[in-house]
């Protein structure tokens, strides 16, 4: 499935070095699918060791149904674990914006086609001063334009060549992209000599 723009309400989270840790919490990890791993998503970060909620832009009435994130620099950094961007996905984050990403996480997410696109702090941070005073706004990231478009304001956005063909072609599924060849390959197993 290609994946050229992206259109949604966004959640500020404008802060450094958040790691996966953070992300999904590693209690959870034991899942045996990611079904469920949404609702870990900073679980520790929303809420005290006795369930009530803390003040977190995803606790935030506002921000409910928001399904772009803002972010800060290195963000997923830590282990390598494919949970975070899985517990992301699945709480109804369908891409980030940040200054910089750790990249395993950015590795991780493009697996899931979850697009990371990178931008400067003084955008973000213009972005999320905005989207603070108006919740309701909707952000549309171009990745074939490589710009992000919120009210009447746009900033330029980049990704890696790589991973933005992978999504502009829809290849960034390796799965279904093996599933899709499995003819080809299996012509090339019938013509080995071993």
């Amino acid at each position: 499935m290609k994946i050229e723009s992206v259109m949604g309400k966004a959640i500020p989270l404008l802060l450094d070095d958040i790691d996966t840790d953070r992300i999904i919490p590693a209690r959870y990890l034991k899942e045996i699918t990611f079904d469920n791993m949404g609702k870990y998503a900073f679980f520790d970060e929303r809420q005290d060791s006795k369930g009530n909620l803390k003040e977190h832009p995803f606790n935030d009435k506002q921000f409910q149904h928001a399904s772009i994130l803002l972010v800060g620099k290195n963000f997923g950094c830590g282990s390598s674990r494919e949970h975070a961007p899985q517990a992301l996905k699945r709480y109804g984050i369908k891409a980030i914006i940040g200054e910089s990403f750790a990249e395993i996480f950015a590795g991780n997410c493009k697996a899931i086609g979850l697009p990371v696109v990178y931008a400067t702090r003084d955008d973000i941070k213009q972005c999320v001063d905005f989207i603070s005073k108006h919740p309701e706004t909707m952000l549309t990231i171009n990745l074939v334009s490589k710009r992000v478009r919120y009210f009447e304001e746009s900033f330029l956005i980049a990704m890696p060549d790589p991973q933005r063909e992978s999504f502009l072609k829809g290849t960034w599924n390796v799965l279904d992209l093996l599933k899709t060849n499995d003819i080809l390959i299996n012509d090339l197993e019938s013509s080995l000599p071993y």
